[in-house]
C-alpha cells in the first residue's frame, strides 16, 4: 500500500484551542469497530458491525491524523474495537509514527494479537501499549469477554515485554462482584512483571444493560489496595486522564481513571475520531462532526478537512455528566463504536 498524498507540513498556528481555553494535543483514532472479544461493558453479545464502505480506509486514517498533527497534536493513540484485527495495521502505524511533529504513537489493545504482532509494533514506531486485563482467572475472563482466551492475552503481554516495550500498562475495568476481589492480585501481577496498571470506573455508554450494582469506584479500590500496598502520590502523567501513585521498591505505578468520582474535564486535552470518521470532542457527549464526507469530496486538498477539525472544537463540552441514577444512559453509542 502506498500513501496517496504527501504528509503535511506542521501548521504554524498556536494549535487547537476549545472555547474553554483547553489545548488539544492528543488524538484517539479508532481504525475499526470490530473486535474479537465481546466484553459485556463495551458491546452487546450480538453486534452488527459497519460495512467496509462506511469505515475509513487506512489512507484516510493517515490523512486525518496528518491534519491533526499539522494543527498541533503530538500524541496519537490508535484504538478500536480491537485495532490489531485491522488488516495492514502495521502499514498505517509506520506512517503515523513518521508524521512530522509526532512525539508519541501509542496503542490500546485487548492483547489477543500481541503474541504475533508485538515485535512488529515496536519496529513500526509504537512507543507504549495499554492492554486490557480485567481478571487473572481463565473462566472469569471468558465470562467477561464472552469469547476471550486469558492464556493468549498473557502470552501477548510476555511478547510485548520481550519486544522491548518499556512502559506496558494493563487497564482493568472495576466491576463489583465480578473482579473486585482480584484488585490486590492484579497489582501484584503488575509488580511481578514490572509494568503499570490503571483501574477504570465503568462508564455508562451504550444500550447494554449497565447494572448499577456492579459499579465500583476508584476511591474504594484505592482504599482496599492501601491495606496491602503503600501508595505514594505522584506527579507522573502519560498525557491522559489517569492519576498515578507509586509504590516503594517497585517500578510499577498504579493509576486511577475515575470519571464519576474525580472528574478530569478541566484538563482534557483530547478528542476522538471513530472508525467511520466522526469527530467526537467529548467521550461523554453526543456532539460530533462527520469528517468522512469532507475526506471523500476532497481527495487531495486538506484545507476543508483542517477547517472542519478546527470548527469541531467549538462543540467540545465543558465536561461529561455520567449519571448512574438514570435508567437510560445519556450516551447511547457503544464504547467500541467511539473508540476505547
Amino acid at each position: 500500500m502506498d500513501a496517496p498524498y504527501r504528509l503535511p507540513v506542521p501548521s504554524s498556528s498556536t494549535g487547537l484551542i476549545d472555547k474553554f481555553g483547553r489545548q488539544v494535543t492528543y488524538l484517539r483514532l479508532s481504525i475499526t469497530d470490530r473486535c474479537d472479544f465481546r466484553c459485556h461493558y463495551c458491546m452487546a453479545e450480538e453486534m452488527s458491525f459497519l460495512p467496509r464502505a462506511e469505515i475509513l480506509t487506512l489512507e484516510e486514517c493517515l490523512r486525518v491524523a496528518g491534519c491533526f498533527v499539522g494543527l498541533g497534536v503530538n500524541k496519537i493513540r490508535v484504538t478500536g474495537g480491537e485495532p490489531l484485527v485491522r488488516q495492514n495495521v502495521l502499514w498505517l502505524l509506520e506512517r503515523l509514527a513518521a508524521l512530522p511533529g509526532m512525539q508519541e504513537l501509542v496503542l490500546t489493545t485487548n492483547g489477543s494479537q500481541l503474541e504475533r504482532l508485538a515485535a512488529g509494533l515496536r519496529d513500526a514506531g509504537v512507543k507504549r501499549l495499554n492492554i486490557s486485563l480485567d481478571t487473572l482467572h481463565a473462566e472469569r475472563f471468558r465470562q467477561i469477554t464472552r469469547i476471550g482466551n486469558l492464556a493468549q492475552v498473557l502470552r501477548g503481554i510476555d511478547a510485548a515485554l520481550t519486544a522491548g516495550f518499556e512502559r506496558v500498562k494493563i487497564n482493568t475495568v472495576l466491576l463489583r462482584g465480578i473482579n473486585d476481589d482480584e484488585l490486590i492480585d492484579l497489582v501484584q501481577f503488575a509488580i511481578d512483571h514490572a509494568i503499570d496498571i490503571a483501574f477504570i470506573e465503568q462508564m455508562p455508554l451504550g444500550e447494554i444493560g449497565h447494572d448499577r450494582q456492579d459499579w465500583f469506584s476508584g476511591e474504594e479500590a484505592m482504599n482496599r489496595l492501601r491495606q496491602r500496598f503503600t501508595l505514594l502520590p505522584s506527579t507522573d502523567t502519560t498525557g491522559g486522564p489517569a492519576r498515578y501513585w507509586r509504590m516503594p521498591e517497585t517500578t510499577s505505578r498504579i493509576g486511577f481513571i475515575s470519571p464519576h468520582t474525580h472528574n478530569f474535564c478541566d484538563t482534557c486535552n483530547r478528542v476522538r475520531v471513530t472508525a467511520r470518521g466522526e469527530l467526537y470532542p467529548c467521550l461523554g457527549d453526543n456532539g460530533a462532526v462527520p469528517l468522512m464526507p469532507v475526506l471523500r469530496q476532497q481527495s487531495t486538498d486538506d484545507a476543508l478537512l483542517r477547517s472542519a477539525i478546527v470548527d469541531a472544537l467549538g462543540i467540545k463540552a465543558r465536561g461529561h455528566d455520567f449519571n448512574l441514577q438514570i435508567d437510560r444512559p445519556r450516551v447511547v453509542r457503544f464504547m467500541s463504536m467511539t473508540g476505547g
